[in-house]
């Protein structure tokens, strides 16, 4: 009798088995295709040359795929070996080992960095490793005049940096810098006495068998190298020539590949580089002097959608353009890379997050508050027209290059052509404004448009964004 029943038990898992292989592997098939369809429109219309794509689950690959070409002149296809240029996702390669070092005993995140770099300018007296860590230094990107094709050695690279005016107080609020992360590069060195590259190898790279990974050299012979491009004049060209050493700076100027990054994000799970409380640092907002919070932390960029999560970050360098996303609430991770300057991984990245978890997908909320949301559509329509009121902004952003980012504007959303849909995706309260998210639908396409409101409902801050 007991034989008979496990054997019939046995049937019945069997057969459950077989009816389930079906629906599993169509349902594979069904988001492969999701995925292959979207990349290949997406490539078509950015005019990618090559793109490499990595899902990550539970910090194991489940999908990872090249589509395009890594170099058009040879015809050479991308595939998920397929190296790429990181741009500035290094930049989270440089925070880990500061932390590493404030794991030692040897730097002080609140400690001026005076003390590990030597003399420095009136002006820089005041910076704090921490607020390099964060852009809130008060130094600013590469100006427009700096010479990209010469050689510099460290010591005269620091110094042309402190050659430039710094654009604010340290802390006094949050501005992109290439040139902080460049400065702290420079810092690891004088601390360590080892080049930030070589301490990144042995004490990131190596251990973490990131056997592709590695500072950038043109000179070197490198297997798998993918050729960046950028447009010009409709035309698709070469990157354009950088000096060697300003391919090894701690902006973001690595080698890397899907596979890599996947073991990356494997390990910042655990503590296997870094105490949790480290990281737990390094992905909290920052807070500026005024008590405000700005959505970045040590290398990484934070959002969320649907209440999901989102610890971020993108890059742009020589002609390819690259995106992490580790959506930390569903243990799922989007990595893209491609060779294109311009080219725009973040929409890709979280379009295909969307895929695998719908979950991550944007979606239209209750509307509360439709005279704001007619109010914001009339602000969208006189910025398309150039004559949006200068009052309607905070003194703040008027002061900031008002005009410039506003003609920026216009010429982005003429090109859109007239809002066909205009949907309420994201409402919440921070520091005492109103953050509106609004998923836009334009004629030639689509933005997703954030901004905040102060409760004089002066917009303290408005960015449109392609990421979906």
């Amino acid at each position: 009798m007991l034989r008979t029943i496990l054997s019939r038990n046995l049937t019945i898992v069997i057969a459950a088995l077989i009816l389930f292989l079906p629906i599993h592997c169509a349902a594979q098939e069904a988001t492969t295709k999701a995925v292959d369809d979207f990349v290949q429109a997406e490539m078509k219309r950015q005019r990618l040359p090559g793109v490499s794509l990595a899902v990550v689950k539970n910090g194991a690959i489940v999908y990872a795929k090249g589509y395009g070409y890594s170099n058009v002149e040879h015809q050479v296809t991308v595939k998920p070996e397929t190296i790429f240029q990181s741009g500035s996702i290094g930049k989270q390669f440089t925070a880990t080992a500061v932390m590493m070092l404030v794991e030692e005993g040897k730097v002080n995140l609140d400690e001026k960095i005076s003390k590990y770099l030597g003399e420095v300018p009136k002006a820089w007296q005041n910076i704090t490793v921490r607020h390099l860590l964060t852009h809130t230094s008060g130094l600013t990107d590469y100006p427009s005049d700096f010479d990209f094709r010469r050689d510099y050695t460290e010591d005269e690279l620091l110094k042309r940096a402190q050659a430039i005016p710094p654009d604010f107080q340290p802390g006094e609020k949050w501005q992109y810098s290439n040139i902080g992360y460049v400065t702290l590069g420079v810092l690891i060195h004088k601390v360590t006495g080892q080049f930030y590259g070589d301490f990144l190898q042995e004490r990131i790279f190596k251990p973490l068998k990131m056997t592709t990974t590695r500072i950038i050299s043109e000179a070197d012979i490198i297997p798998n190298r993918a050729a960046g491009y950028h447009i010009v004049k409709n035309e698709l060209k070469n990157q354009d020539w950088v000096s060697p050493t300003l391919n090894t700076t701690a902006d973001g100027a690595l080698y890397f590949t899907v596979l890599d990054m996947a073991k990356w994000d494997a390990a910042l799970y655990g503590e296997t580089l870094l105490k949790k409380s480290s990281l737990q640092q390094m992905w909290t907002p920052v807070t500026l002097n005024n008590k405000k919070t700005y959505d970045y932390g040590f290398g990484w960029g934070f959002s969320q959608i649907n209440g999901h999560r989102i610890i971020e970050h993108g890059g742009a360098w020589q002609g390819f353009t690259s995106y992490i996303g580790r959506f930390v609430d569903d243990k799922l991770t989007v990595i893209v890379l491609d060779n294109l300057a311009g080219g725009n991984t973040g929409k890709i990245g979280r379009h295909v997050a969307s895929i695998f978890n719908p979950e991550l997908g944007r979606k239209a909320i209750a509307d509360k508050e439709p005279e704001v949301t007619a109010a914001i559509r009339e602000l969208v329509d006189k910025l398309t027209l150039g004559n949006a009121d200068p009052n309607s902004f905070t003194a703040e952003m008027r002061a900031d290059s008002f005009s410039v980012r506003t003609e920026r504007v216009a010429r982005l959303l003429k090109s859109l052509g007239p809002i066909t849909r205009m949907d309420l995706v994201e409402r919440s309260d921070k520091d005492g404004a109103r953050v509106y998210g609004y998923q836009i639908t334009f004629q030639n396409g689509s933005r997703f448009l954030k901004l905040s409101m102060t409760t004089e409902n002066k917009i303290a801050a408005l960015a449109f964004v392609d990421d979906f």
